[in-house]
């Protein structure tokens, strides 16, 4: 049976939290989550945003990627679009989809993105497990991309590089769909 895309997200957080021995108290500490927040989400009955997301990526070590992906699916290094999960965040409405194959031990990861006109979506933690590395190239459309205090705003084909070391603010202030891939080089689960 196919898991649902809240479900996949609470057996990989219940997962992650498990193996690294967290209390749902610890974890709710570690990132300012709430512990019965976190407790709906590891029961699948949340539908959470990215921001939370992210938040609980951070304080589990791994990136918001990781997230999505199957907990006991066997590492391969093909990923067949058929496969590949897709999740809208309910709070600004912008569809990712993770590209790059579930649990397969690579640093890289690729996302791609859907961002609706008017969208934006600020994740306010600054430090990231390890050494997170990140580029955004545009595909079509433009989105802003503010990264601390320097605002850069991206055209189809631009290409940023990054390390994700402070807050990041994602904002589509046209009227368009922004199309774009976010490629990350982080720390993986063992």
């Amino acid at each position: 049976m196919e898991l649902g895309i809240n479900e996949r997200i609470a057996a990989r957080v219940r997962e992650l939290r498990s193996r690294q021995g967290l209390s749902l108290e610890a974890l709710a500490e570690a990132t300012g989550v709430s512990r019965s927040m976190i407790s709906l989400i590891e029961r699948g009955e949340s539908n959470p945003t990215a921001v939370l997301l992210e938040k609980l990526a951070v304080g589990l070590g791994v990136s918001l990627a990781t997230l999505f992906e199957l907990s006991a699916a066997p590492p391969r290094p093909l990923s067949r679009r058929a496969d590949q999960v897709e999740w809208r965040d309910p709070e600004s409405g912008y569809l990712r989809r993770n590209v790059s194959p579930d649990g397969f031990p690579s640093p890289i990861q690729i996302v791609e993105v859907l961002f609706p006109p008017g969208a934006r979506v600020a994740y306010e933690t600054a430090a990231r497990p390890g050494l997170t590395h990140q580029q955004v190239w545009v595909l079509e459309g433009e989105i802003q991309l503010t990264l601390g205090e320097e605002h850069y705003h991206l055209g189809a084909g631009d290409c940023l590089a990054m390390v994700l070391d402070r807050p990041i603010t994602y904002h589509n202030a046209t009227q368009r769909t922004a199309h774009y891939c976010v490629v990350l080089v982080a720390p993986r689960p063992a």
